[in-house]
């Protein structure tokens, strides 16, 4: 039997810096959206990120690679 978070918790995602000094920020989930992780890279860099129960959104600033199960994304261009 699934659990009721299950269907938001496990995505992950893979941000790899492009450039130095790209920002990634966690974003909360629930009524009101509000930061609660924020990470710096630099060029080369690799964060691996997952979505849980607190994260419902992560913003990239600065010149990335983003690899999800949604494919290949490039931020920054």
């Amino acid at each position: 039997m699934e659990r009721e978070t299950d269907y938001i918790t496990g995505d992950y995602v893979v941000v790899r810096a492009e450039e130095n000094g790209v920002s990634i920020i966690g974003l909360t989930r629930g009524k009101d959206t509000k930061f609660h992780h924020t990470e710096k890279l630099d060029k080369g860099e690799v964060l691996i990120a997952q979505f849980t129960e607190n994260t419902s959104a992560i913003k990239v600033r600065g010149k990335a690679k983003i690899l999800c199960r949604h494919g290949e994304i490039h931020s920054g261009e």
